[in-house]
């Protein structure tokens, strides 16, 4: 396709021209400003404040990931999240050889949001340097294996053995957002078939790197953009309970802490005095004696919540019970 002279171009081509210059030095001078394209075929569903969430969430799992394969492999482990982008269902589905697993995951959202499915990818290298060491092996990288290599019954079942472990700890990478569990529906070996997703469905793909044992490898984590409306729905449904309505902050942090703790119960007592007694007078008393507080009569009565001091009252009665009644709230007299 020939190149788009841009205005500033014409003009300098032009002024070339008439001054007798060379036009070619003078065409391939690029003064137009940059711009980068947009595909209006495939426009952006999620904004870059939703896709910061889906960053955060896998950070979170690449730590807790790391923990774990740690403990599974009994070796050090690398895990870090490289990207998070939006893309269609078959660009993720055509970078994938004929035989390589797929392992669909089931998310249950709980109550209406219901359950979705996402899908995870493990590099072969990677993968078989895993279940190499799960076997005893030191997990070196295999060499030449090919891009249509094909899984044995038994490394199938060792790889839903490690995808298991992986997939246990997503619902802790979410923590900070959602509750999600999430389990293992299936490895699938026949990618291509899969009728859970439409190839032209918008999916937002995480790519994580992972270095065992100078091995590396990645995990992709493709998310369907219908689970994800269905997650993002709920998380603004949360920020509408606590008040943040059509994008407005309404700072009601102290309302919300005073609303949970309302009905905890507290101890009130009230204090009439101090006195010091010594175990032998304390041993002589009988009915009818009198203890000095060394207080006067009508002198205030102190009343603790819990361990405080919030009021002072007056001694009373009340429907023929001993009452107190607060005379002072925070130092001022009521």
């Amino acid at each position: 396709m020939s190149e788009v002279l841009s205005q500033s171009q014409i003009d300098e081509l032009l002024a070339s021209v008439m001054g007798g210059g060379s036009v070619e030095e003078d065409v391939s001078k690029d003064t137009g400003e940059k711009y980068r394209k947009y595909d209006f075929y495939s426009p952006k569903k999620f904004t870059k404040d939703k896709l910061n969430i889906i960053k955060s969430a896998h950070e979170n799992y690449c730590r807790i990931a790391s923990s774990r394969l740690n403990s599974l492999l009994r070796i050090s482990s690398e895990v870090s999240l490289i990207t998070v982008e939006e893309e269609r269902y078959y660009e993720f589905s055509n970078a994938l050889s004929d035989n390589d697993a797929l392992t669909v995951i089931n998310a249950d959202l709980g109550g209406k949001a219901g359950t979705g499915t996402l899908f995870m990818h493990i590099t072969t290298p990677l993968m078989l340097s895993m279940i190499d060491r799960m076997l005893g092996g030191i997990g070196e990288e295999p060499q030449n294996i090919s891009s249509q290599y094909s899984y044995t019954d038994i490394e199938l079942l060792l790889y839903e053995n490690i995808a298991k472990y992986l997939v246990k700890v997503m619902k802790d990478g979410w923590a900070n957002y959602l509750d999600i569990d999430f389990k293992i529906e299936k490895v699938e070996t026949s990618h291509g078939m899969m009728q859970e997703i439409g190839m032209d469905e918008i999916v937002v793909l995480a790519i994580i790197e992972v270095m065992i044992n100078n091995v590396e490898g990645k995990i992709n984590v493709c998310i369907p953009g219908s689970m994800l409306t269905n997650i993002f729905g709920r998380l603004e449904s949360k920020k509408s309970s606590t008040g943040k309505l059509s994008g407005i902050d309404v700072d009601t942090t102290s309302q919300d802490i005073f609303e949970s703790i309302k009905d905890t119960n507290l101890e009130v007592t009230a204090k009439i005095g101090d006195a010091t007694v010594m175990l032998q007078d304390i041993y002589d008393l009988k009915q009818g004696d009198i203890i000095n507080m060394n207080r006067p009569q009508n002198s205030y009565v102190d009343i603790f919540v819990e361990d405080n001091i919030w009021f002072q009252g007056k001694l009373g009665v009340y429907n023929k019970n001993m009452a107190v009644r607060i005379s002072e709230t925070n130092g001022h007299k009521e």
